[in-house]
């Protein structure tokens, strides 16, 4: 019966370490295999996430689907989420406020349309992976395990912008941002478990970023040490949240008489 119990778990269940060692590679070959294809091919820098993420959100609408998962990963009605808890993502429009500072550049209905379309796709892609199958995988292991690995991976695949010709000083700024915006959408995560807030912030934060002036610039040095600072602020408030929450239901529990 044992062994039987056991071959019927997931091989996620029995083991977490290798299933996220195993997307997160899939993930990566997926990219750099675009962006090589792209490069031979002389396409625009779009077209190595088009060219990988379009199969990979089919494949996880299709899992997801078939699999009846997606509310199991916090694909789940905005309501579900206790109108005390809002407050906990209101640092979240300050970031994309402080981003939309930097100006916009030239705008055309047919480039918002396809950035609207190209950021859902990104958000959609990123957040279901990293949010949503590593950090549901890794939580079986502990709530810490879970948000400190789901966001170093997430900051790990942001070196693929190491190939579009950025400086080290541009790509660790980018990494240790990656890893707090990581950081902080785990942390909201693990609060409510719904990832629907998190692909929204995703989506709109990107396409502030593709619709903006140039990133390159030196003058939006500020913006992006303050908004650093913030996300450092927001990892420690939610994170003093998370624990305070968590021991008041342990405490909760312990104090309810066992049923006999």
């Amino acid at each position: 019966m044992a062994n039987a119990q056991i071959r019927k778990e997931s091989f996620s269940k029995r083991r977490p370490i290798l299933a996220v060692v195993i997307i997160e590679l899939l993930l990566l070959f997926a990219v750099f295999a675009a962006g090589a294809v792209a490069t031979i091919k002389q396409l625009d820098y779009t077209s190595p996430v088009l060219l990988s993420f379009t199969p990979i959100a089919i494949v996880l609408i299709i899992y997801l689907t078939l699999r009846r998962k997606w509310g199991e990963i916090g694909f789940r009605s905005l309501r579900t989420i206790p109108a005390e808890q809002t407050k906990y993502y209101i640092p979240l429009i300050l970031v994309l406020g402080t981003i939309a500072l930097k100006g916009f550049g030239e705008l055309t209905l047919s480039k918002v349309i396809f950035f609207i379309f190209f950021t859902l796709l990104v958000a959609f892609v990123e957040e279901t992976i990293y949010r949503g199958l590593i950090f549901n995988i890794l939580l079986r292991k502990s709530a810490t395990t879970a948000v400190l690995t789901s966001s170093i991976l997430f900051s790990i695949t942001h070196i693929m912008n190491a190939l579009s010709g950025q400086n080290m000083a541009d790509i660790a700024l980018q990494l240790i941002y990656a890893l707090l915006i990581g950081a902080v959408l785990a942390l909201l995560m693990l609060k409510n478990g719904n990832i629907i807030p998190l692909v929204l912030f995703h989506f709109v934060h990107n396409l502030i970023q593709f619709l903006g002036d140039d990133l390159q610039d030196t003058g939006t040095l500020p913006y992006d040490i303050f908004v650093i600072v913030v996300l450092v602020g927001y990892c420690v408030w939610l994170t003093y949240s998370v624990r305070t929450q968590r021991h008041s239901i342990d405490s909760s529990n312990t104090s309810q008489p066992m049923n006999r």
